[in-house]
């Protein structure tokens, strides 16, 4: 009899712990579709500033946006002392090294494309919550990487058979998901204690100090002649909504969820950036990418949705 409610608590604990929250589903929404229209607003941005003065602008600006607002809502702001390294190392590999590896990619790949290297960061990520975390991959969740990368296998395969050497910018993409892997897993390692527009503040601050050190050194006058209105519409829109919010909305998401969950709940962001670039600049788009959204959101749907219990109407143990 206790071994059967010592089975029945297990069941229980591990269906809690793949639920989904609401707030999680409505955040996943929002990043997807928000984060994915911020491709191409890359691509036009980077046509006009470098690399640096863009990146510098971003987390300047939506560093400093970020920890007003958790001020003024109220949050706890400043980290503990035992919090600044850890926080240090979290920066450096979700600001830092992200920042400037996506934005160098995108001079020499298109905006689509580069966002569907970015997200195979949820197989890097799933492999690092395992490994570090401890966390365990169910049926349903290794699936759904399948899915999705298989996904996304179908729109990268047609641009590796095309002749030449491969560009830089792919290596630089994928060394970009890496990092962004990396630091999903840092952040649930530790207790931060601070609001989470603080701790997305404080990442884009102190991950933008090398950033600004570098730039000072390479561009100490910055070339702003060549912004037209559609790259200032651009930038406000990268700052504004793919920093201010999206940022600090996946990190609040990877408080809610388990790191891999987190992790593939982001498979549906290159769908939507490969065809908001199609649309807005013009990249092609062919079969292979309506099958790719068809599998990513298969993957989607297996995390986030639940089946239903027969016997009581709530929800059972995922499937």
């Amino acid at each position: 009899m206790a071994t059967g409610r010592k089975v029945a608590a297990a069941s229980t604990s591990e269906a809690a712990h793949d639920r989904v929250p609401p707030l999680a589903v409505v955040l996943i929404v929002a990043i997807s579709l928000l984060w994915g229209f911020n491709w191409p607003a890359m691509k036009v941005v980077v046509g006009q500033l470098s690399p640096w003065t863009f990146r510098v602008i971003c987390v300047s600006l939506a560093g400093a946006c970020l920890l007003l607002l958790g001020r003024l809502s109220g949050e706890r702001v400043m980290p503990r002392a035992s919090a600044w390294l850890p926080l240090v190392v979290l920066a450096f590999f979700t600001v830092t090294l992200w920042h400037m590896l996506t934005a160098f990619a995108l001079l020499s790949i298109g905006g689509g494309r580069a966002a569907v290297l970015a997200f195979t960061m949820p197989i890097w990520a799933a492999m690092l919550s395992v490994l570090v975390l401890g966390e365990r991959l169910r049926w349903r969740q290794i699936t759904a990487l399948g899915l999705g990368l298989g996904g996304i296998a179908l729109l990268l395969l047609p641009e590796l058979d095309r002749p030449g050497t491969l560009p830089i910018g792919y290596f630089l993409m994928i060394g970009a998901a890496m990092c962004w892997a990396i630091g999903t897993v840092r952040q649930k390692r530790f207790d931060w204690q601070i609001g989470m527009l603080s701790l997305s503040g404080w990442q884009l601050v102190i991950g933008g100090i090398p950033i600004v050190a570098v730039w000072a050194v390479l561009e100490p006058s910055p070339d702003f002649s060549r912004l037209t209105p559609l790259g200032i519409a651009a930038l406000a829109y990268i700052i504004l909504v793919a920093l201010v919010f999206c940022f600090s909305s996946y990190i609040r998401l990877v408080s809610l969820l388990p790191a891999n969950i987190a992790a593939i709940s982001t498979l549906a962001i290159p769908v939507v950036g490969l065809w908001s670039s199609a649309l807005l600049l013009g990249e092609p788009v062919g079969p292979a990418d309506a099958l790719a959204l068809v599998l990513i959101v298969s993957a989607l749907a297996l995390v986030l949705l639940r089946r239903p219990s027969p016997k009581s109407g709530t929800d059972a143990e995922p499937r």
